[in-house]
């Protein structure tokens, strides 16, 4: 199990988003350090102006109208499912999926335009009902990162699909070792992204932004949130975080399970 540590950079702030796709099977985090099922953070630092950071860049269109996606065993699924299928994957529109918690409704817009096959896997976990009955285990409220993290069915945070699969947009918006994937920019409110263990380890975790928040471009940007959901995501995060591991950052106050995930 992988934890990754996501920098809210120039903030001396790491905190350690957890994803899908980690080298045991038992998948992740977001950023890539040792298997720990510890959380940490710094204290809180004051109020980020976050203008002096620069936007996600513009997507480019589609190259084609289908892609090969690729989705390579990566140990125990946390719940029984199978892999997508990867051939001939649709770049063209966007696709629904509605989440029913038990704090209120969750809507999302998935874009296959920017991120196919993380769209495309997102939408057979939901059809397999993958995501049915399981918590979304992770919150931030610090600044600079406020989300709400979901998609492993253990809880644990270092749960996933038993595949993983390569970065999109932004990602894929930046040559190879361009220095520019070090540094941060704002992932605006309304966004969902794939949490990972590290670029290329996408599995079923996901995370919703609540508040504009500054992340390596290393996170797959897969769609955005209804503003009924986002009243829902604002809602819980009132509530703030249990305080059992850091004042802001771990578990919901307040218990969040998805009881249903649906494709509209």
């Amino acid at each position: 199990m992988k934890r990754t540590a996501f920098a809210a950079a120039g903030l001396g702030l790491a905190l350690l988003l957890t994803a899908c796709g980690s080298d045991d099977g038992n998948s992740s985090d977001t950023a890539g350090s040792t298997s720990s099922s510890s959380m940490w953070t710094t204290p809180e630092a004051p109020k980020i102006d976050l203008s002096q950071y620069p936007a996600l860049p513009a997507p480019s269109a589609p190259a084609a109208p289908t892609v090969d996606c690729t989705y390579p065993a990566a140990g125990a699924a946390a719940k029984d499912v199978q892999p997508p299928n990867g051939t001939g994957v649709s770049t063209a529109g966007t696709v629904g999926v509605a989440l029913t918690t038990g704090q209120g409704p969750i809507g999302m817009t998935l874009d296959r335009g920017e991120a196919p096959c993380s769209v495309n896997s997102i939408v057979s976990l939901t059809e397999q009902g993958y995501f049915d009955n399981t918590p979304c285990h992770r919150i931030s409220t610090a600044p600079g990162l406020g989300m709400l993290q979901c998609g492993d069915p253990s809880g644990r945070g270092n749960g996933g699909p038993g595949y993983r699969y390569a970065n999109e947009y932004p990602t894929n918006q930046f040559a190879a070792n361009d220095p520019a994937l070090n540094n941060p920019v704002v992932y605006p409110r309304g966004t969902v992204a794939m949490a990972n263990a590290g670029v290329d380890t996408n599995g079923s975790q996901f995370f919703l932004v609540f508040e504009d928040s500054l992340l390596q471009p290393n996170y797959t940007v897969v769609g955005t949130i209804s503003d009924e959901g986002l009243a829902t995501l604002d809602k819980i995060a009132a509530a703030g975080v249990d305080g059992s591991t850091a004042p802001s950052d771990g578990a919901p106050t307040d218990t969040v399970t998805i009881a249903t995930a649906k494709v509209a």
